[in-house]
């Protein structure tokens, strides 16, 4: 990993670039910041940097030996701890190096590393992984040998606030009395829940979310996204990738969603009361979870078309799509009625998570909007 193939964080990278051409490298390190922003792709790229024989313009070279070891996740002075489950067949808690093979395939997948998805490698329903005691006796005894093609040994450390009680004692002490040729480079996305004796002794680089510039760039580069729908995601995505990865796919069902809003508002508008019948069992068809999230769309569309009649483009998160019907239909969306039909569509999302009749829950709204139309 290269830092110019990280998005973003332009601040944190020369931070991090100086520390290792000034040769002053803090013995452990804390990369801190929400989720999905690249801090473990960060990690990595440091990790490389320091071990990288042939430094070019502020960057590994990518080509060297320790590079190329870098990148097959196979680099003999880098170790790498993160939270594992203990797995039925186990009579010990386990280690790191014992889902290495999972580890790497998680990496290859891409940079933003969601713990949620790690979490699926160990075919465990309702695993949480955590840092054991054990991952610290393991890597005490890999840190008492020298290095071997390196001035450091670099431990890069994902999510520390995973540690139970014993194993952050056991960290502890060893950040207290480092050996000298080691480096921890953290990794954490809720830092408060590190052991304070712990977080007061790393040096900390925080690093802040991506633009949405950046978000939309990157999934234009990667999805082959059309400028306006990037945008459009990248708005709700909260400047983190795995949100917007997973907006891709709350996208293509806000398409249905779409359609179904679409369908509602003119058959309300021309009292359509037979078809609005019909509409009102295809909806309930979706299924009781798809119900509730086009409700949740149908909100998030109300209010983006109130929005849309100020005339303020940078404060309208809409699709393509969206914002074309928006061009007609905005000007029924008005000071009388906003309230209202959020209200509306709010009080369905509540009956229909409470077991209500989906027939006769969505036809109610469906009489309410003709009302609320004409208002």
């Amino acid at each position: 990993m290269k830092f110019k193939e990280i998005p973003g964080n332009e601040i944190c990278k020369q931070r991090l670039i100086d520390m290792v051409d000034n040769d002053r490298i803090p013995h452990a390190l804390l990369l801190e910041g929400p989720e999905g922003i690249g801090k473990l792709a960060m990690a990595r790229a440091m990790a490389q940097y320091i071990h990288c024989t042939n430094k070019q313009s502020g960057d590994s070279c990518g080509e060297c030996a320790a590079c190329r070891q870098h990148q097959a996740l196979n680099h003999i002075d880098t170790f790498y701890v993160f939270p594992v489950v203990k797995l039925d067949k186990m009579n010990t808690p386990p280690i790191s190096d014992d889902f290495l093979a999972e580890w790497k395939e998680f990496l290859a997948d891409g940079m933003y590393a969601d713990i949620n998805k790690w979490a699926t490698f160990f075919n465990k329903k309702n695993s949480h992984p955590v840092t054991y005691v054990t991952e610290s006796a393991s890597l005490l005894h890999k840190l008492s040998f020298t290095t071997h093609t390196s001035r450091y040994k670099v431990i890069v450390w994902w999510l520390p606030e995973r540690m139970n009680e014993e194993a952050s004692n056991k960290l502890l002490k060893m950040i207290e009395e480092p050996f000298p040729d080691t480096l921890f480079i953290m990794v954490s996305n809720n830092p408060k829940a590190i052991l304070p004796t712990i977080y007061s002794r790393v040096q900390r680089i925080e690093m802040r979310r991506l633009s949405d510039a950046d978000v939309a760039g990157i999934l234009e580069s990667t999805h082959s996204i059309d400028p306006t729908d990037a945008m459009s995601i990248a708005h709700i995505s909260d400047g983190n990738m795995i949100n917007a990865y997973a907006n891709i796919q709350t996208d293509n069902d806000a398409n249905e969603f779409f359609d179904f809003f679409v369908t509602l508002m003119r058959l309300a508008y021309q009292r359509k009361i037979k078809d609005l019948r019909e509409w009102s069992s295809d909806l309930t068809a979706l299924g009781r979870e798809r119900e509730l999230s086009f409700y949740e769309y149908a909100i998030r569309l109300i209010r983006e078309n109130f929005i849309f009649n100020f005339n303020t483009p940078d404060l309208n998160y809409m699709n393509r799509k969206e914002s074309g019907f928006s061009t007609n239909f905005a000007r029924f969306i008005t000071e009388r009625n906003v309230e209202k039909l959020i209200e509306v569509f709010d009080k369905a999302r509540i009956d229909i998570a409470g077991n209500a009749n989906g027939k006769v829950v969505n036809l109610d709204v469906a009489i309410k909007v003709i009302l609320l139309l004409k208002s």
